[in-house]
């Protein structure tokens, strides 16, 4: 293959491309952190330099979409192909932003590349301009990243991707984990590559092969429901000729650690209580002799509305609508092993145990916050470390980010970060400790343009946050 990266591939990175890069259908099932972005965009890339594609979709979830947009494609796509990038923006209807999606339609040698999020095909508008893209575009590759989000076969925004696989040359899905919770989320994603790929035009008759199913009533009126799986190697089979499985102890060249952003809007509700309480912080600020401690609590106010809520005159905690638990459930549909969750607000660590028991069940989480039990905090530990049942660990690094052992899990994710970079640092060293033997994976949810945004940038710079606002003008952070 006669092609130049722009960024050297690991080991497995070049196995997938290998595997991958001349076949019209392909499943990239990469464990997070192995890199399955860059052998993507090699492959696109591939395929744009014989002449093969002049168009690309990328569909992935509001977390990561942008992440496409402002980092993986700068990074990994070379140079020598010029390209046109769009980034699809649901809620704006601006002269500026249709003159944008128009120029995907200009005859040129370019390489068009839109960027969707996954959500946008739940109405028509989005599944409507991407048909009139393909549709200009006849040699062009659809790519879905996080591919689980369209595992259910009724949803709409399945539905609307589905019929989008008749209308591109190739067709690529990528993610960690295909099989969030049975497998029977295969069906949709291999749908999506070629109906005849599993052997079954209908999820049913997919079901009946691999599923063993029970009738039960409920309500007056029978029901069937799935109480177990087979044929599991059957399907297995099916699936190796055209996926690649990866995951991050196979990799002997890999990097031990791995970082990875994952941006969430601000919902309408928190957008006007941000900037209300900006506004407020400016105008208490302003003016007046400063204290680190001072700022830190009028910025930590402002980070506080980024997680979905704000203390009220009176003491209490008001909710906000928010995605931010929406889009930690969705990572965590996507990772293997055990995985470790640290919030910066205890408010925020009850909600993120409430839900996980109610998706995963009562045993597959721990807490270790300043609520928990001294006598309790002990045990959760050991049940993390050798309860298979117990896939979660959920805390505060301020008390459970010192001198603690979780060499369990390999991933940890930052549902909310403090200012404090010791707390970070030490809270990352709790999977980086002897007796790990997997490779690292530190994911951080955040949203974009914000004080949120600032601190982690700050935090992975190793940037001591309060000495560093006392050197700068307040307003840049906020």
């Amino acid at each position: 293959m006669n092609y130049k990266f722009k960024t050297k591939p690991y080991g497995h990175q070049l196995d997938a491309l290998d595997a991958s890069w001349d076949k019209e259908n392909f499943a990239y099932f990469m464990e997070m952190g192995t890199g399955k972005s860059k052998v993507l965009l090699d492959n696109a890339a591939v395929l744009y330099d014989k002449g093969l594609i002049n168009a690309l979709l990328l569909i992935a979830p509001k977390g990561v979409y942008k992440n496409w947009f402002d980092s993986e494609i700068p990074v990994h796509l070379p140079d020598h192909i010029e390209t046109n990038i769009v980034l699809w923006k649901t809620s704006d209807k601006s002269k500026k932003q249709q003159l944008l999606l128009n120029t995907l339609f200009k005859s040129g040698t370019h390489l068009n590349i839109l960027i969707m999020n996954v959500e946008s095909f739940s109405s028509g508008n989005g599944s409507e301009f991407a048909y009139k893209f393909l549709s200009a575009h006849p040699k062009s590759m659809v790519a879905i990243d996080e591919s689980t989000t369209i595992k259910t076969p009724t949803s709409n925004r399945t539905k609307n991707i589905l019929k989008l696989s008749d209308h591109c040359k190739y067709r690529r899905i990528l993610t960690g984990s295909p099989v969030t919770k049975s497998p029977l989320d295969l069906y949709s994603q291999c749908q999506f590559l070629d109906p005849w790929l599993l052997d079954h035009q209908s999820y049913y008759t997919f079901r009946a092969r691999y599923s063993i199913c029970k009738k039960i009533q409920v309500n007056g009126r029978q029901v069937e429901i799935v109480v177990g799986y087979r044929n599991l190697g059957e399907l297995s089979d099916k699936i190796k000729p055209f996926s690649k499985r990866i995951l991050k102890d196979d990799c002997l060249d890999l990097p031990e650690k791995s970082y990875v952003k994952h941006y969430v809007e601000l919902t309408k509700e928190q957008k006007k209580v941000y900037e209300q309480m900006k506004k407020e912080a400016i105008a208490f600020l302003d003016g007046k002799m400063q204290s680190s401690a001072t700022v830190m609590t009028q910025l930590m106010r402002l980070h506080q509305i980024t997680c979905g809520h704000f203390t009220a005159d009176d003491g209490t905690i008001k909710d906000l609508p928010c995605s931010r638990l929406a889009e930690l459930m969705s990572i965590l549909e996507n990772v293997e092993g055990k995985t470790i969750i640290w919030s910066h607000y205890t408010h925020d660590v009850r909600r993120i145990i409430k839900e996980i028991k109610r998706v995963y069940g009562d045993e597959s989480v721990v807490d270790y916050y300043g609520a928990t039990d001294t006598d309790a905090r002990s045990t959760n530990i050991k049940r993390f470390q050798t309860d298979d049942k117990c896939r979660f660990f959920v805390g505060t690094t301020h008390t459970g980010g010192y001198g603690i052992t979780l060499t369990a899990g390999s991933n940890m994710i930052y549902f909310s970060n403090g200012y404090d970079l010791e707390k970070r640092q030490q809270s990352e060293a709790r999977i980086d400790r002897i007796g790990q033997t997997q490779k690292m994976t530190y994911i951080d949810i955040m949203s974009q343009d914000t004080i949120d945004e600032r601190i982690v940038k700050a935090l992975r710079n190793k940037v001591n946050i309060a000495n560093k606002i006392m050197d700068e003008d307040f307003r840049e952070w906020i």
